[in-house]
């Protein structure tokens, strides 16, 4: 019979609630703070690990950062084993609250909107990777599958970090507020997509037949989740929903949620596919009852997921920006973000017959890249693909996009008259 495992150790355990106790003040603090200057929460906590990581406490006090942050992979991984259950279950949420029908309803408007605003940016990321310094390519990678990362990163959307734009500045029930939420729901759905199949393919290498198994693989994993996922998440809500209490729901879809994520995992692709795709299922189930798993939500917004976002900023060093190759790179990187976001919106809005106006309302909206694009730099640091300076330029790029769209998409939507249907619908909205 083996011995059983040793538990973790004194010091090891001492460590980890104290990097757990700090990290999650300092981004619950730092996150207030942030709402308060009318910036995204994820701004703050994001400072947070910056603050106590290699960009601050490192140089400032360099004996206390290597005791309260040692450089051991066991307890680093710790901390990521809880951010990990933190954007597992953010992604999940965030595919609940994904409107399918909002994406129907709007139909062409919405396609043309969210693929120029996905295709643009995404080949000038693609082109944009070929052509930075070798020195932020990480040594092994294949340039192309970095520069099919970068693409992927530069054209994605934040769901999250729109919808709360939209609904602070009042503009969820315009038509034009539900345009930017119909095509950044697209593009995220595709952005997912294209990640697991390049995630794949960065452990894998660039080969023909790898790209057709992991192209097979998510074909696979999305007719899995019509065929299998559908019975099975309407089976277990409605089990759960038998009972009176809340208990018995919020842990179904967690487990769901959870076994989702080792499946897409277990097939070479990301485990936030797996949520996403697990999550879209629970949102569109008639068995689903969004209201009675709100605690789940306030416990992953409030808790889990700021630690996440303040582990990501723990492996941010913005002292990488001294080298003027980088800073260089940075502002590049961000000048092409920026560009082919809002052109790619805006022809996409255009070929879509909408206005000038809306096709630059359209534009700031969808460059909010905030929460999904420090998901995608922190995949891309995990498997490689992405240096600690590259991991911080596109952080970086997703901070400053999200607090661009808010004065941009104010500024365009002046422009736009309100129509007599969205008078009706904003009453709506206030009852509610």
């Amino acid at each position: 019979m083996p011995d059983p495992v040793a538990p973790i150790g004194a010091h090891a355990m001492l460590l980890f609630l104290l990097q757990l106790g700090l990290l999650l003040g300092l981004a619950f603090a730092l996150g207030r703070l942030a709402i308060r200057l009318r910036m995204p929460a994820v701004v703050g906590e994001l400072t947070a690990g910056v603050l106590i990581g290699p960009s601050m406490l490192s140089h400032l006090a360099p004996g206390l950062s290597a005791w309260l942050l040692p450089h051991e992979a066991t307890q680093l991984n710790l901390l990521d084993a809880v951010g990990q259950l933190g954007v597992l279950l953010l992604v999940g949420i965030t595919g609940m609250h994904l409107d399918l029908k909002l994406v129907r309803r709007k139909g062409g408007p919405a396609a043309w909107t969210s693929a120029g605003g996905l295709l643009v940016p995404l080949g000038l990321g693609v082109g944009l990777g070929f052509a930075l310094p070798a020195s932020l390519v990480p040594a092994g990678t294949d340039r192309p599958v970095f520069a099919l990362f970068l693409g992927v990163a530069m054209g994605v959307s934040a769901i999250p970090v729109i919808a709360k734009t939209l609904l602070e500045m009042r503009l969820l029930h315009r038509d034009i507020g539900q345009l930017i939420v119909s095509a950044a729901a697209v593009d995220d759905i595709v952005g997912w997509l294209l990640l697991s199949v390049v995630s794949a393919l960065a452990v894998t290498g660039l080969v023909a037949g790898q790209v057709a198994f992991s192209i097979a693989a998510l074909l696979v994993v999305l007719v899995l989740t019509v065929v299998a996922g559908r019975p099975l998440v309407n089976a277990s809500l409605r089990l759960a929903g038998r009972s009176s209490e809340q208990g018995p729901g919020i842990a179904t879809v967690v487990v769901l949620l959870l076994l989702a994520a080792a499946g897409t995992h277990a097939m070479g692709m990301e485990p936030v596919l797996g949520t996403l795709l697990c999550g879209i299922l629970i949102g569109s189930s008639k068995h689903a009852d969004l209201a009675r798993l709100a605690p789940l939500r306030t416990i992953v917004l409030s808790v889990l997921t700021p630690i996440y976002f303040a582990t990501a900023g723990l492996r941010m060093d913005l002292t990488a920006l001294r080298d003027p190759a980088v800073l260089a790179s940075a502002v590049l990187v961000l000048v092409v973000a920026v560009v082919g976001k809002f052109a790619g919106a805006y022809l996409g809005a255009r070929l879509g017959r909408l206005s000038h106006w809306e096709g630059l309302a359209l534009g700031s909206g969808l460059n909010a890249r905030g929460v999904i694009q420090v998901i995608v730099a922190i995949v891309g640091l995990r498997l490689g693909v992405l240096t600690t300076a590259t991991y911080t330029i596109i952080v970086l790029v997703a901070i400053v996009t999200s607090l661009m769209a808010p004065p941009t998409l104010r500024h365009a939507v002046r422009r736009i008259a309100v129509t007599e249907e969205e008078r009706v619908r904003e009453k709506g909205f206030h009852v509610q």
